[in-house]
C-alpha cells in the first residue's frame, strides 16, 4: 500500500516537472460597458435584465391585443387627433373664436380668450380638470 502511494506521488511529481507547470497573471476584464466592458455586451445585458424584471408599472400585465382591439385603439387615436385639430382651429385658425365648448365621450374641452391669453379647460367624466393657459397670438399685422 505504501509503495502504491509512493509510486502515485512520484508519477504526479514527474508529470508536473515534465510539463513545466507554470502560472500566468490573472487579468480582470469587466463585462458591463458601464464599467469599461465591451460596448457590444450592452444589448445582451439589457435583454437579460428585462427578462428577469418582474416589475410592471401600475400593476399592469403584458397581454397581447387582438386585431380588433388594435384597430379600435388606432381609430380612437385618429378621432381624438381630429377633434384636437378642430379645437386648435377654433382657437388659432383663420376664423378664431373668442370662446367655445366641445364635448365628447363624457369629457368637455372649453376655451376662452381673455386679456391677452387663452385658457383651455379639459374636464373629464369624474370632474377632474386640467387647465392650460397660453399667451394669445397677436392678431394685428405689422405694417402701415
Amino acid at each position: 500500500m505504501r509503495a502504491a502511494i509512493a509510486t502515485g506521488f512520484a508519477t504526479t511529481w514527474l508529470l508536473m516537472a515534465a510539463s513545466g507547470a507554470s502560472a500566468q497573471q490573472l487579468i480582470y476584464t469587466p463585462i458591463n460597458p458601464a464599467f469599461g466592458g465591451n460596448p457590444f455586451n450592452s444589448t445582451q445585458l439589457e435583454a437579460d435584465a428585462n427578462a428577469q424584471n418582474s416589475y410592471r408599472p401600475n400593476g399592469s400585465t403584458t397581454r397581447q391585443q387582438t386585431q380588433a382591439q388594435l384597430f379600435a385603439s388606432e381609430l380612437q387615436s385618429q378621432l381624438l387627433g381630429d377633434l384636437a385639430n378642430q379645437v386648435a382651429q377654433a382657437i388659432f385658425g383663420p376664423n378664431a373664436q373668442s370662446s367655445g365648448t366641445y364635448s365628447f365621450g363624457g369629457e368637455t374641452v372649453t376655451f376662452t380668450r381673455l386679456l391677452g391669453q387663452i385658457t383651455v379647460t379639459i374636464t373629464d367624466g369624474t370632474g377632474a380638470q386640467t387647465v392650460i393657459t397660453l399667451p394669445s397670438p397677436s392678431t394685428s399685422s405689422a405694417g402701415g
